[in-house]
């Protein structure tokens, strides 16, 4: 029996550790938090923080592996990198990993490769933020270098803002400059790149959307087909594989986002080594394609059957995930969380989650974590499929108290 180690064990990584099981692979999980949902669904669960290479080579270093793998965690990738580089097992390489998961070498990178993407510039004191609003214009996006799941991440619409955003941007990665980016409006566009040697064996987009307001860089609705259709689409697919090759991966997936904006354009905004954005549930719901064997199957070195990215059908599907303003569910904190069962229930659902539980914050749409569940719909058109998704939303029961 094959032995895979996944970095990382919340509630994103729960489907990769099942679908590992059920291929009959044998499963270790780190993850630093005792309590994190898929750590007890592992074969071997471990309590260490993945962010620490080091810490991790050392709880594994009696384990028998095959592969190692995550598939949602940013911050995972590099270790999943250097477990792989130490143990001699298949992977991205390190470089590549740090190339990834950097936001400032990534946006180096793709420059020299001559990849489309938004005007950028480092800002790393406040002496540095007028020459950068002066290069990026305004409106722009401040981020942190290295950060992830939307901490730090700021819309800046007057200097005086990037002045008071800085610090905590720079906090979320300490030693790492901030990037202050244009802000480019449009269709956004989440996708996912297999590669194999260099070779694209599969790429796909679907819509990315997202709130206004201080949670603008969390996405609530992805739906597929996306909205480019025609040559703007190949466009996109190719802007999306060009840069997964610019930043190294030989093997593996990417997880690109893009922008098509109005005036013709396809910009790169970010680029992962992950699956991520739940994508392995929304294309295989839309297309049939099963990512998260892919996932396992290239971390463990192992041939792609043919089939196994082939699509088998084209269903309209729309994600829509659940979050307090402007979303659906009321802020304070948890008393009750009603049954799933008339959510699973309504027309065209195909799965649905809630991450609430009693005695927990439910607060304004900010972060990633801030979600509290999704709903995965199917119709014969894309607003039926986001209608559906919607209509299902509507029946979750979460009942708060107070404000947070």
């Amino acid at each position: 029996m094959k032995t895979v180690l996944v970095i990382g064990a919340g509630r994103y990584q729960r489907p990769v550790i099942r679908r590992a099981k059920e291929l009959g692979l044998r499963v270790v999980a780190v993850d630093r938090n005792r309590d994190a949902p898929a750590l007890h669904e592992a074969d071997v669960g471990l309590v260490v923080d993945f962010a620490d290479a080091e810490a991790v080579l050392e709880a594994i270093a009696d384990l028998e592996l095959d592969g190692v793998t995550t598939v949602q965690s940013d911050r995972a990738v590099p270790t999943v990198a250097r477990v792989a580089a130490e143990r001699g097992l298949p992977g991205i390489g390190v470089e590549t990993a740090r190339l990834m998961t950097n936001k400032v070498a990534m946006r180096r990178r793709l420059a020299d490769a001559g990849v489309p993407q938004p005007r950028f510039a480092t800002v790393e004191t406040l002496g540095d933020a007028r020459p950068a609003v002066a290069a990026v214009g305004l409106p722009a996006v401040l981020k942190p270098g290295a950060g992830s799941g939307q901490h730090g991440l700021f819309r800046i619409d007057a200097p005086e803002e990037l002045d008071a955003c800085l610090p905590e941007a720079l906090a979320v990665s300490p030693g790492e400059p901030a990037l202050l980016e244009e802000l480019v409006d449009g269709t956004e566009l989440n996708g996912i790149v297999v590669l194999r040697d260099g070779e694209a064996l599969f790429v796909a987009l679907c819509d990315r959307l997202r709130p206004s307001g201080r949670g603008f860089g969390v996405s609530w609705l992805h739906v597929y087909p996306p909205h480019l259709e025609g040559d703007r689409r190949i466009v996109a697919e190719r802007v999306a594989t060009e840069a997964a090759r610019a930043l190294g991966l030989r093997t593996g997936i990417a997880f690109p986002q893009l922008m098509a904006p109005p005036d013709g354009r396809i910009l790169l905004v970010e680029c992962a080594a992950r699956i991520g954005g739940m994508m392995a549930e929304h294309l295989g719901h839309a297309l049939g394609v099963d990512l998260l064997e892919t996932q396992l199957r290239l971390a463990l070195g192992e041939d792609l059957p043919p089939e196994l990215l082939v699509p088998r059908r084209e269903q309209p599907t729309a994600i829509r995930f659940l979050t307090a303003e402007p979303g659906m569910l009321r802020t304070g904190t948890v008393t009750r969380v009603g049954s799933l069962e008339p959510v699973l229930a309504s027309p065209g659902v195909v799965d649905a989650s809630i991450y609430a539980v009693p005695g927990e914050t439910i607060r304004p749409v900010r972060v990633i974590s801030d979600r509290r569940g999704y709903v995965i719909a199917v119709g014969t058109s894309r607003e039926e499929a986001i209608a559906r998704a919607d209509a299902a939303a509507a029946l979750v029961e979460i009942e708060v108290e107070g404000t947070p």
